[in-house]
């Protein structure tokens, strides 16, 4: 099988969804930024699956850092199955979704609405449900994807969170660091991460450890290597692992640690070495790693930015990963694109 599958093409495609958002969705993000600051919400609500959810995590990093409001997420089931009303009167109702179909996402979004919250949709298929529910729409602009594993409407999802941020915080320094993220994209997809291929080629087991602005990058990449490498992966954080899941990690239980230069990056390398005494494998993509087993990555301009340059990283490596032990990351058996739940 070539290496060109639908999810190699597709998430080389992410410094284009970047650089349509940059030029796209710079007029709706100030016009919800004027809303948001002329009428405050008191937290923000988000509300996703998948690789989604995955993304509000970074969102949660990225909204609680830099603007200071607490950020949590929604369980849809509180709605869709125990239709239990929740009080959001001067809530941001974050949805977000590449198909926008899903019931129980729709469900918790016409709830949210009905109690007083105002809901942004970031969704890939602007007419979709979700889109048409919405107070307001930042279309991720990623495309048809094809691909049952999501890549590119991830990243998009990531960029749009960055763009909301940076333009609510008035964060001059971070805009101009976007500029620069489809080039770097580019860049990050055509490192060689094959030593963690052939690493894990036959492997039955892993932790994916992050944290911080790296923890969603982690679960989406604990999600990827089940979902495409039929190869089960767990993500951690890098603080959460010391509480009881550390005791499986041996010269036979591998690891792959996401880290970034925010403050975690220290305790995240003790972490790593602690491992290692135990005789495990453990790759690092962290900058200024200098570990035989650091895999190379792209320097990231703002810590922020450090989470899409290893995903896509990433993803070429999942991708072949993917190929070197039998699988077709394109179908992976028993899913389907559009998951919907109820």
């Amino acid at each position: 099988m070539s290496h060109q599958t639908l999810m190699h093409a597709e998430a080389a495609e992410a410094a284009e969804v970047v650089e349509r958002q940059l030029a796209g969705n710079e007029a709706p993000v100030r016009a919800l930024v004027d809303r948001l600051r002329a009428r405050p919400p008191a937290f923000i609500v988000t509300c996703a699956r998948g690789s989604s959810d995955h993304a509000a995590t970074f969102a949660k990093y990225a909204f609680e850092t830099r603007l200071g409001l607490v950020t949590a997420s929604a369980s849809p089931s509180v709605e869709s199955v125990y239709a239990a009303p929740l009080q959001m009167r001067n809530t941001l109702f974050l949805a977000i979704s590449q198909s926008g179909q899903s019931p129980d996402l729709l469900r918790s979004v016409e709830a949210a609405r009905a109690s007083g919250a105002y809901v942004v949709a970031l969704v890939n298929v602007e007419d979709s449900p979700l889109a048409k529910a919405a107070d307001t729409v930042l279309p991720l602009r990623a495309g048809p994807e094809r691909s049952v594993a999501a890549t590119k409407s991830y990243l998009g999802a990531l960029f749009s969170i960055l763009q909301l941020t940076a333009h609510w915080s008035a964060n001059a320094a971070l805009m101009e660091a976007m500029a620069g993220v489809p080039d770097a994209l580019r860049s990050a997809f055509r490192q060689d991460w094959s030593p963690l291929i052939e690493g894990l080629r036959d492997a039955r087991n892993l932790f994916v450890l992050g944290r911080g602005y790296g923890y969603g990058a982690a679960q989406e990449a604990a999600l990827k290597f089940k979902e495409t490498c039929g190869l089960h992966a767990e993500a951690f954080s890098t603080a959460e692992v010391r509480h009881g899941p550390m005791a499986l990690v041996d010269s036979e239980f591998p690891v792959l640690l996401l880290a970034q230069d925010d403050g975690t990056q220290r305790g995240a390398l003790d972490v790593a070495n602690e491992f290692r005494l135990r005789g495990a494998r453990v790759w690092t993509a962290a900058p200024g790693d200098r570990h035989a087993d650091a895999l190379p990555i792209v320097p990231a301009a703002d810590p922020l930015l450090a989470p899409l340059l290893a995903v896509q990283s990433f993803y070429r490596a999942a991708n072949a990963l993917a190929i070197a032990r039998g699988h077709d990351p394109d179908v992976p058996p028993h899913l389907n694109k559009v998951t919907e739940t109820v």
